[in-house]
């Protein structure tokens, strides 16, 4: 008899804890209100906490006022279209802030599927105020541990996602390039008329 009721108090001890879910990621999300509509991101706080602290930080000091998006990369290949676009500081001595640490994917679990954010950056530790939007899955760029290559072994850092406005993101890459813009593999790449972002903003919680 005492066995049992060790058994049922036991029991009543536990299912609390085993009913318990994991709560998710802590996020932000930020309005990139454009001259096209607005993008509506969710940035992951928690789980690439230090590139989305740049990015939010780009945000709350306004940095991101006025900037536009530049680029838009198309690859011929299924489904389409595919490729991404890319906005931001462009360099920019009064916009942009020292590079930051970076993050790769192979540490926070994200991955370069359709709508994810991703640092622009020159090598690993470069990235400031420029982003690309991935149009369609673009898992060739995140972190390959095993490769030989240093860039490719790090990857390019996800931060997070288009929660609304991939219409958007898809009209700025349906743009069309100035055939004479760009350098090197960028040539072809560069947006006749880039498209503006008028301000990018937090939407606080209600």
């Amino acid at each position: 008899m005492l066995r049992r009721i060790i058994l049922v108090i036991a029991a009543f001890l536990t299912a609390p804890l085993a009913a318990q879910e994991t709560p998710p990621p802590r996020t932000d999300l930020v309005a990139l209100e454009t001259t096209l509509g607005t993008i509506t991101v969710r940035i992951e706080t928690e789980r690439a906490p230090i590139t989305a602290a740049n990015f939010l930080r780009y945000v709350d000091e306004k940095r991101f006022d006025g900037i536009v998006f530049y680029r838009a990369m198309h690859l011929d290949r299924e489904p389409k279209p595919n490729g991404l676009i890319q906005g931001g500081t462009q360099w920019d001595p009064k916009r942009i802030l020292p590079g930051i640490p970076h993050e790769p994917t192979s540490v926070t679990g994200l991955s370069h599927t359709n709508g994810a954010l991703s640092m622009a950056m020159e090598e690993p530790g470069t990235a400031n105020g420029d982003f690309s939007i991935m149009v369609q899955d673009q898992t060739g760029l995140d972190a390959d541990p095993a490769s030989d290559d240093p860039v490719w072994r790090n990857g390019y850092a996800v931060f997070g996602y288009v929660v609304e406005g991939m219409d958007v993101v898809q009209a700025i890459h349906a743009l069309p390039p100035d055939p004479d813009k760009g350098e090197g593999w960028l040539k072809g790449q560069m947006l006749a008329q880039p498209v503006k972002v008028l301000r990018a903003r937090r939407i606080l919680p209600n």
